[in-house]
């Protein structure tokens, strides 16, 4: 029965300025034995709110005195463990994702069926419990579910998964470096997941994609009439995160000028729309990532200093997949189940000769070129046994292209020669990544190239 389900819901708030609305659904809240109390202005919702404890609101997107967005975040601030499901009439695609950005779970659509009203109630029930903490398996960590992982067991990542439960805990600033493809996000998504801040929302931008003119728009939302094409008030992304997390991902493609504007909320935790002269508030927690030195952008002015030591206050550092080699058969295996159920077909083995490939490939995608890379033989490939004809002809081509030891003799200097030529066309003459795989500095890669006449 249903009303067994629904135990767990005691008090609900149903906010409609509809009579017929706000009785129907009472009456059949109390159909299930649960408590409804009613309000037809957003105003009697939130002095409601104010005086009572409930387990979920039912909220009209709009009402006479206020919209239900505003009502919705004043919820957010005055009761964060309150869920909320948003009631409209006219629902649009943007309305919904905006509301279940801001914290609302879901939205129902008028008129709706009694069916509707008890998925939504069931659903409001996942908001009350918990998920289960994520821990370290046999696999890797657990960001929020026993199915998505930061797969590894070796010692580097092992180190990581340690200073992640660490830091999940407190309220710094965090700074993730790595190569791409390493697994930033997923790293910030774990961080967030063992945090207190796990049942609000995980903002994640991309600094890269964003073009320069909107991104402050982006950031910080402006009010109407604000600049040309400005016909409505917009929320931004940090309003948007308020009270959870947010991620810059590539942080390093901000401009000096955002840069500044970033520090002050770093710094004051409050900041203003475009065109608006009223501070909001903030209570975020900030989590970066670059794939670049950030240090030596700060050393070339690119970078500001006094924000970098801000977000800096715990680094932590993913090494690239050929330094951790020992989790590529684990990572592959895991690939394997991923897309063999995602495709409906049979998980088949790797053979010893296969997976000595994919541990000698240097990998300079990281572990998303290795997950491609299994995702492309699984659709290409019909057998049960993957063997190094089945694997990509780039990858078994270039374990020919050097060879520590061959048939030829030849020197210490010429065998340096060849290694950095090799590496040099790896990376597509980087000259930065090279010397990191090379383990020495780029002014020592710089002069080793002139010795030996490479381009």
């Amino acid at each position: 029965m249903i009303e067994n389900e629904l135990d767990d819901i005691q008090q609900v708030l149903v906010v409609d300025d509809e009579p017929v609305v706000r009785h129907g659904i009472q009456r059949a809240l109390e159909n299930r034995h649960i408590t409804a109390k009613l309000a037809s202005h957003g105003q009697e919702a939130l002095d409601l709110l104010d005086h009572h404890s409930f387990d979920l609101v039912l909220l009209d997107i709009r009402l006479p005195d206020m919209d239900g967005v505003s009502v919705l975040q004043q919820i957010r601030l005055r009761a964060p463990e309150t869920a909320v499901i948003m009631i409209t009439g006219y629902p649009t695609i943007d309305s919904a994702v905006h509301c279940i950005k801001l914290g609302a779970l879901d939205y129902l659509v008028k008129p709706f069926r009694l069916d509707d009203l008890d998925a939504a109630l069931k659903k409001s029930l996942s908001h009350h419990h918990s998920p289960t903490r994520p821990t370290v398996s046999a696999l890797g960590l657990e960001i929020d579910s026993k199915d998505n992982l930061i797969i590894g067991q070796s010692k580097p990542m092992k180190l990581i998964f340690e200073k992640i439960l660490k830091v999940a805990t407190t309220g710094s600033t965090v700074m993730i470096t790595g190569e791409s493809g390493t697994g930033k996000e997923l790293v910030a998504r774990a961080i967030h997941a063992n945090s207190d801040r796990k049942d609000n929302e995980f903002v994640a931008v991309d600094c890269s994609s964003l073009v320069e003119n909107l991104l402050e728009s982006e950031l910080f939302g402006h009010v109407k009439g604000s600049f040309t094409g400005a016909v409505q008030t917009k929320h931004g992304f940090f309003e948007l995160a308020n009270h959870g997390t947010f991620f810059f991902d590539e942080i390093a493609n901000l401009s000096l000028n955002i840069q500044a504007k970033l520090l002050r909320v770093v710094q004051e935790r409050e900041f203003m729309k475009v065109g608006d002269q009223r501070k909001i508030t903030l209570d975020i927690r900030i989590i970066s990532a670059s794939n670049k030195n950030l240090e030596e952008s700060v050393r070339k002015g690119e970078f500001r200093e006094d924000l970098y030591y801000r977000l800096s206050v715990v680094p932590i550092h993913l090494p690239p997949l050929r330094k951790r080699r020992d989790d590529i058969p684990l990572l592959a295996h895991h690939f394997l189940e991923k897309f063999s159920d995602k495709l409906k077909k049979p998980i088949p083995n790797i053979s010893r000769e296969a997976m000595d490939i994919l541990k000698e490939y240097a990998w300079p995608g990281n572990v998303r070129e290795l997950e491609h890379t299994i995702e492309r033989v699984l659709i290409l490939e019909e057998t049960d046994l993957i063997r190094p004809r089945d694997l990509p002809s780039f990858i078994t081509q270039r374990q020919g292209e050097f060879q520590m030891f061959s048939e030829e003799l030849f020197s210490l200097e010429e065998l340096e020669k060849k290694y950095i030529h090799f590496v040099l066309r790896r990376t597509k003459g980087k000259k930065t990544r090279a010397a990191d795989i090379l383990g020495i500095n780029r002014k020592t890669l710089g002069l080793k190239i002139k010795k030996y006449g490479l381009s």
